[in-house]
């Protein structure tokens, strides 16, 4: 029995990328959640909360439809002369990270209201930056949030489906990542194949679960400590 395992080299490709993205944009939204007393703060938290409850197709649709060639993300890319998103890795990225945004956010967004006003006010007293204060005493401190949310952005990114199928497609090489790889499999009755890859995926979600809880308890018992 051959495996292929190119649908699994672009699923740790696209976890990865994705990933990395969710790490630059959503540790400022979560920092911003955090800190401000806007009236805004409820509406963009039930936002970036919205992939939670909303299904993924529905998710997968209108993004399709803001990226492809009529929308207007996909108008502006095309002017910029980087055609549409859809079908391509790119656009996998993309809807990986809007799918995955409250996987990370949220525990970022904890760990940062976990540190409490009085470390930052130590710091404004030693005349230290706003910019400075977040990187040299608020990142630092929520670190066990940034990797717990890393974590779980990355597994959340290896599952997914709903949002890959409808603006990914089925491309070979280049969108037909594991989760379409396994229901390929399913469709020809190719169940070998199939125990092979859901069965890793059952012991890598494992993993994930396992580290994650792990990580939490040591934070736990350091912050007793």
């Amino acid at each position: 029995m051959a495996l292929d395992l190119g649908p699994l080299w672009l699923t740790l490709k696209l976890a990865t990328v994705t990933t990395l993205v969710l790490l630059v944009v959503g540790t400022p939204i979560a920092w911003w959640l955090s800190q401000t007393r806007s009236r805004l703060k409820q509406v963009v938290a039930t936002l970036v909360a919205l992939p939670l409850v909303l299904p993924p197709t529905v998710l997968g649709f209108y993004l399709l439809l803001l990226l492809g060639p009529a929308g207007p993300v996909g108008q502006l890319t095309q002017t910029l002369g980087l055609g549409t998103l859809p079908f391509t890795f790119a656009g996998l990225v993309v809807g990986s990270a809007v799918y995955s945004l409250p996987f990370l956010v949220q525990p970022v967004h904890n760990a940062f209201e976990s540190i409490g006003a009085r470390p930052l006010e130590v710091a404004a007293t030693l005349r230290a930056s706003p910019l400075v204060s977040f990187f040299t005493v608020a990142l630092p401190l929520a670190l066990p949030g940034l990797l717990s949310g890393a974590i779980l952005s990355f597994a959340h990114t290896m599952g997914e489906f709903g949002v890959i199928l409808m603006i990914g497609g089925n491309i070979p090489g280049e969108t037909k990542v594991l989760s379409i790889a396994i229901y390929d499999h399913v469709e020809s009755l190719e169940w070998n194949q199939a125990h092979w890859l859901a069965g890793a995926m059952v012991l890598f979600s494992f993993l994930v679960v396992l580290a994650v809880n792990l990580l939490g308890q040591r934070m736990r018992r350091i912050g007793h400590g």
